[in-house]
């Protein structure tokens, strides 16, 4: 079986959309909240490591093996999905295919100087508001853009949830509709 065909096989919905599990991996720095971007093998566009389902490994586990792969980076993954956006997979310059990304969070603890894919990417920190300009999908824009950290007995929002006004939450005013 080629790589073409193993991609098609993994994680394929009825409409032949394609699952993968992506780490938002962030740090808190001097001026709030910061994202780690890479780039692509292919084209070289800013965006989050991200990969297909590994057997025996949770959704979050594999995003976080992909980021530890692509972006050489380790640390806390929070095992509820952030947010979700899709994407077309280039498989090869006539053929691509629907891909479905469901994202976790990651803080991230320890940057490696050497990791599996360092000679194919850059990796960089980035504001979220400028990490949300700089990549392509508008729904993984809108996921960082929308990004708060979690506190300790609170979990990081899920983006675009219309039942919580996270800003509000945060700031410890009442919810709408509450």
């Amino acid at each position: 079986m080629g790589w073409q065909d193993k991609i098609a096989a993994q994680g394929a919905g009825m409409n032949g959309t394609r699952m993968q599990y992506g780490a938002l991996c962030w740090r808190l720095g001097e001026a709030g909240a910061e994202v780690l971007l890479i780039t692509s093998r292919d084209t070289g566009r800013w965006v989050i490591p991200k990969g297909w389902p590994m057997p025996g490994l949770s959704p979050e586990a594999a995003a976080a093996q992909e980021a530890w792969e692509e972006a050489g980076v380790s640390g806390e993954m929070n095992p509820l999905c952030i947010g979700r956006y899709g994407y077309q997979k280039c498989l090869s310059v006539t053929s691509s295919v629907p891909c479905a990304v469901a994202v976790y969070g990651m803080r991230v603890d320890k940057l490696a100087r050497s990791f599996p894919e360092m000679k194919e990417r850059r990796r960089k920190w980035f504001s979220l508001a400028e990490a949300a300009t700089l990549v392509a999908e508008p729904e993984l824009a809108t996921i960082i853009a929308g990004f708060l950290p979690p506190v300790a007995g609170r979990a990081a929002p899920i983006a675009g949830d219309d039942d919580d006004d996270a800003a509000s939450s945060a700031l410890g005013r009442k919810r709408k509709g509450h």
